[in-house]
Order: C-alpha cells, then structure tokens, then sequence
C-alpha cells in the first residue's frame, strides 16, 4: 500500500511538474504566447518504469534488469516499449524466459523480433507471459489454465512437483514488489 501511495504521489507531482512547464509570456506588443514542450522534445525514459527509491521492494522490471539471465527478455521489453506495464501496481505474474529459452528459437526469431516494423508482434508476445495475479508455483497447479494479458488462455499442466504454463516448465520463482516472477525455461508463444 506504501508503494502504490508512493507512485501516486510521485506520478501527481511529475503532472505537476510537466504542467509548470508550460509557459505563458506576454510580448511586448500585448500577444499572449504560450510555450510548451513538444513531445519530441521528451525523453523517452519517463514513467514509472523510471522511477527508483530505496525504500520499496524491488518491481518486476527492476528484478529482470538485474538478472544475468534475462538479458534478452529486458532486450525485448524496451524493444517493445512495455517498461512502464511491468512497474504498475499490480498483482502481475510473469513468465520470465531465460536467455537460453530465447537461445532454443529457431536461429535468426529474436532478431527478427526485435526490428521496430516487428514492434507490435513482439509486444503481443511479451503479453502472452503475463497475467494478473501473485500465485505460487503450488497453487498454480489448482489451475487448468491462466488467462494472458494478451486476452489468449496459457494451459496449466502438472507433472509430479512440476509446472507447466503454456508448456514452459517453471524452473524458479521471485517474489517481487508488484507480483511474482517465475522462471520459465521455454518462450511461450500464443496459439495463433
């Protein structure tokens, strides 16, 4: 609660502030002008994504930009522009595939993925690992499927104490400040 009242705050002062900005001048022959930044005039790392304090429990993105074996997953999250969808308050669950899960594509997939013409597909991709909600790996398995922020279904299969999601094994959890992160050792790709 701390957290979501925190980037309130910020988000209504970084409003505040933006809106400060905009200046009215008065010539000297009496014209109102006005002066406002344009949009191409701000920098593209604002938003939430931004936003860091020492105090809050680490959000999902910022565990991913840690993490050596996620190199790839935070290579298409900015390729995307889905920063600020990973820090918003939540409760997300993602399904973070390692860098050697990219690595198992065909040859040339991540590339070709990562190209801005292929922004969309990437982001539609990138949502099929995501879903609401903060479950474990054990209570995931009373689930036959989890619905996917790309609005596709990922089917739910248990084997023995494992879990599939979309037939990616989880192969570790992260508790984070706005959800989970588990691990996931295959890229889940929607059916269509």
């Amino acid at each position: 609660m701390k957290t979501t009242i925190k980037l309130l705050f910020v988000s209504a002062a970084l409003l505040v502030f933006s809106a400060c900005k905009n200046e009215t001048k008065t010539e000297e022959s009496g014209n109102v002008v006005e002066s406002t930044a344009n949009a191409a005039d701000v920098p593209s790392n604002q938003g939430q994504a931004f936003i860091e304090d020492d105090g809050s429990t680490p959000n999902i993105l910022q565990i991913a930009l840690k993490s050596p074996d996620h190199t790839t997953l935070v290579a298409a999250v900015q390729a995307a522009g889905l920063e600020n969808a990973l820090v918003n308050a939540g409760p997300l669950m993602v399904f973070a595939p390692t860098n050697a899960a990219f690595e198992a594509l065909p040859p040339g997939t991540v590339e070709d993925l990562l190209k801005p013409e292929n922004k969309e597909k990437l982001a539609s991709i990138l949502k099929h690992h995501v879903t609401p909600g903060n479950y474990s790996k054990d209570f995931l398995k009373k689930f036959k499927k989890v619905g996917q922020a790309d609005g596709n279904d990922a089917v739910v299969k248990v084997e023995g104490d494992d879990v599939f999601v979309g037939g990616a094994k989880i192969v570790g959890s992260v508790d984070a400040g706005n959800g989970i992160i588990h691990v996931v050792d295959k890229v889940i790709l929607p059916a269509n």
